[in-house]
């Protein structure tokens, strides 16, 4: 499937119109339901073979965002052969305790995988975290970034986000 036809079929199956509360807070007459294509297997087969090629080089592992970043992570960490990390929105309060899932973070070079970006504001938080345990964050990488300040809010915490589709690109 090439770009074209991947982002029509991403918009075919997850593009939502009606009114919409973002996490940002902001309100939208436009949604993309990331789990309508993450669910489908041809559709994260797709996904994950555009993304693969925006990975940064040298990287020790991915770190999927609670939720829908969890199964990009695993898809990528199954095509690439780089390991996942699974990113709590905060450590739970049990067992580990841990805010990051599948292995230590402490001096390894991890991407931030996220489904849609819009502000920025979970890949930021979650970014603030992970460097204060010693995890390198300088990449995230999104299938969607809305065009909402999210790669500005990330850059100027030193981080750069590679999106493979801007909201505009699926209609």
């Amino acid at each position: 499937m090439d770009r074209k036809e991947l982002a029509s079929a991403i918009a075919r199956v997850s593009r939502l119109e009606g009114q919409f509360l973002l996490r940002s807070g902001a309100q939208s007459t436009t949604y993309f339901d990331k789990y309508r294509f993450e669910s489908d297997p041809t559709l994260l087969r797709e996904i994950t073979a555009h993304l693969a090629p925006l990975l940064p080089p040298g990287l020790d592992a991915l770190a999927g965002l609670e939720l829908g970043g969890v199964p990009l992570a695993t898809a990528l960490s199954i095509y690439t052969g780089i390991p996942a990390l699974f990113v709590r929105k905060r450590a739970k309060d049990y067992g580990t305790c841990q805010l990051a899932e599948g292995g230590t973070v402490a001096g390894r070079r991890l991407v931030i995988i996220e489904d849609v970006v819009t502000s920025g504001g979970q890949v930021a938080e979650s970014t603030h975290e992970l460097r204060a345990l010693g995890a390198h964050v300088a990449d995230a990488l999104c299938v969607i970034d809305r065009r909402a300040g999210g790669p500005e809010a990330l850059s100027a915490i030193g981080v750069q986000l590679q999106c493979l589709f801007t909201g505009s690109e699926l209609g």
